[in-house]
């Protein structure tokens, strides 16, 4: 019952923020911005002019697999970006005006209060994550050719574990430090962080996280989900999983100790 009011709570003040409006609409512009203006891009540099007389302009070959994987390379950049922002604020802002203690006053205990809290953030980066790829599959089938369900789900789900990921570090951060603005700047370095682990260290760490979008490419390709594509979203659920347990623990100590 206190999961589901702090739940509801959650929902109801995005919704006055019109988080449940401009979300999905940056992740639709995020994922289709790419496919578009490649598949464009002749016409976009023939309008801009500047081009010597008699040049023939052709569209890149892009194959459909490859035009999908455009939505999701501006997700990881842009889309985690958006992902951090909003949560960014989730507990640290509540604790830096002591909302939280008045709930933790409360018999709400720390971890229902930080998973109800997560769940919501998955429910809006989930509806907005779905939108805006299926926005993609939409231009994606229209402009280069087609992507079948199978593999559109397949791409969707597993990506979908990295976001988790993203939020789950993002919380935890938040149960860490008070002020919203050093938790999005701890969350996009850590990712960085990790993103660059993961180009040194791609071959001997096929399992890393950041590997994910790697081996969807491979997926899509070869028509078949790698091994190692399944050791990364095993490895990355682990983590995830890792990260809202040691958020409980660090919040329940820190407000303890204060």
């Amino acid at each position: 019952m206190q999961w589901i009011t702090i739940f509801k709570k959650e929902i109801l003040e995005d919704w006055r923020n019109y988080k449940w409006i401009w979300v999905p609409l940056v992740f639709i512009v995020i994922c289709i911005m790419d496919p578009i203006s490649t598949y464009y891009l002749p016409q976009i540099l023939e309008s801009v002019g500047g081009m010597p007389e008699g040049t023939v302009l052709e569209p890149p070959e892009v194959v459909p697999s490859q035009a999908i994987m455009m939505s999701l390379t501006e997700l990881s950049m842009l889309g985690v970006l958006v992902i951090v922002a909003i949560s960014m604020s989730v507990i640290a802002g509540e604790r830096k005006s002591g909302v939280a203690e008045l709930i933790l006053v409360k018999p709400v205990s720390y971890f229902t209060y930080i998973s109800a809290k997560w769940a919501e953030k998955l429910l809006l980066v989930f509806t907005s994550y779905l939108i805006g790829m299926l926005a993609s599959w939409y231009y994606v089938d229209l402009l280069f050719g087609q992507i079948t369900a199978g593999q559109f789900f397949s791409l969707f789900f597993f990506y979908l574990i990295w976001l988790i990921f993203v939020i789950s570090l993002t919380i935890f951060y938040n149960t860490i430090v008070k002020v919203p603005g050093l938790v999005l700047t701890l969350t996009v370095v850590t990712i960085m962080a990790m993103s660059a682990i993961n180009q040194i260290f791609s071959y001997r760490m096929p399992w890393f996280p950041n590997s994910i979008s790697g081996h969807i490419t491979k997926m899509l390709m070869e028509n078949s989900v790698p091994n190692a594509l399944w050791g990364a979203v095993s490895i990355t659920i682990i983590l995830s999983v890792g990260l809202l347990i040691a958020s409980n623990f660090i919040l329940k100590t820190k407000e303890m100790a204060d």
